[in-house]
């Protein structure tokens, strides 16, 4: 990537930050329906307890232990509760280029989605300037097992989980949907290492996948040299792993999240969204991941937007409803 002038961030990186709020409150309004019920709970787990009492809404609640950082915190919403209703959990994961971005850049988009019968959790993680990857993956991880340990206190069905992600957050969204059955990146020091980190759906938008394919694929998508600097030293992936990307093949094999596809035990269904002139992430890595997924038998679907570019608003307006409905399909009503 090259430079931006005066910053020294480069300009990719500043597009990434920008799509950081790609799921934008204004796109939710009315388009879920109240979600009831639930799958009861196996046997050998506590049942929910339907939630009764106003909508509530706790800041800065702490999924890892107190000396391992201040960003493992999330921001939980729960839905007023009726006493019959158990709720499904919406994961929500900030993009930012693994540099930026922050649980409060959902924060609307978390309210909306209470206000239709979701339960909530906006995270935070470990970001490259804090810890390298595996850190933030192991971070999301340990927060999924962390709500799914408290759901039955709060009226959260713990076996309707889904994660939603955009840019970064949706490599991280991925990234916890292919590994969340096995104990790959799973770090018991962050606690509840009893629990499974699994999910139910997926939602990634426009999310890296394979670090070693960027620049082709961008070059391939006819994008100019400034979206051609993946490899370079100081770009996000770079920065995220350790290493210039070219420099660490075997820790970028680790980080492809095809390669995890390729090794999981099982998989839940994923909707992949990605805009076909997408010149920060190009639309190649979203298509390498669909054809991971479909080669190991997942219910997968990729939704390619004409002419979009990374972040592009047209997403947040006409895929917005679908990639609920996706959710709904997955989770039940």
């Amino acid at each position: 990537m090259t430079q931006g002038t005066g910053s020294g961030r480069p300009r990719s990186t500043r597009r990434w930050l920008r799509a950081a709020g790609a799921l934008t409150a204004a796109a939710l309004v009315g388009l879920l329906p109240a979600c009831s019920g639930g799958t009861p709970a196996a046997p050998s787990e506590p049942v929910p307890t339907p939630r009764t009492g106003p909508a509530e809404t706790r800041a800065a609640v702490r999924y890892g232990p107190v000396a391992a950082g201040s960003r493992q915190m999330l921001d939980l919403y729960l839905p007023a509760g009726d006493g019959r209703t158990v709720f499904p959990m919406m994961v929500l994961i900030h993009g930012g280029g693994f540099l930026e971005g922050s649980s409060d850049d959902y924060t609307e988009a978390a309210r909306q989605l209470v206000g239709e019968g979701f339960a909530v959790a906006s995270l935070n993680y470990r970001l490259s300037g804090e810890a390298r990857f595996p850190a933030g993956v192991a971070d999301v991880k340990a927060a999924v097992r962390f709500l799914r340990v408290q759901a039955p206190a709060w009226g959260i069905d713990p076996h309707r989980f889904a994660v939603w992600g955009a840019s970064a957050g949706g490599y991280l969204a991925a990234m916890i949907g292919a590994t969340g059955a096995d104990g790959t990146f799973d770090d018991p020091a962050l606690g509840n290492a009893h629990v499974s980190s699994a999910v139910q759906a997926v939602v990634d938008w426009f999310g890296p996948s394979d670090f070693a394919t960027m620049d082709a694929q961008a070059r391939e998508a006819g994008c100019d040299e400034a979206a051609q600097q993946h490899d370079a030293p100081d770009s996000p992936e770079s920065l995220w792993l350790g290493g210039a990307v070219p420099a660490v093949p075997d820790l970028v094999r680790t980080a492809n999240i095809a390669h995890q596809v390729g090794a999981a035990r099982s998989l839940p269904p994923f909707l992949l969204v990605h805009g076909t002139a997408d010149c920060t992430v190009p639309p190649g890595q979203s298509r390498e991941l669909r054809d991971a997924l479909t080669a190991r038998g997942a219910r997968v679907t990729l939704t390619e937007v004409e002419g979009a570019g990374h972040g592009d608003p047209r997403i947040d307006a006409e895929q917005t409803a679908p990639s609920l409905a996706f959710v709904r399909s997955v989770l039940g009503r």
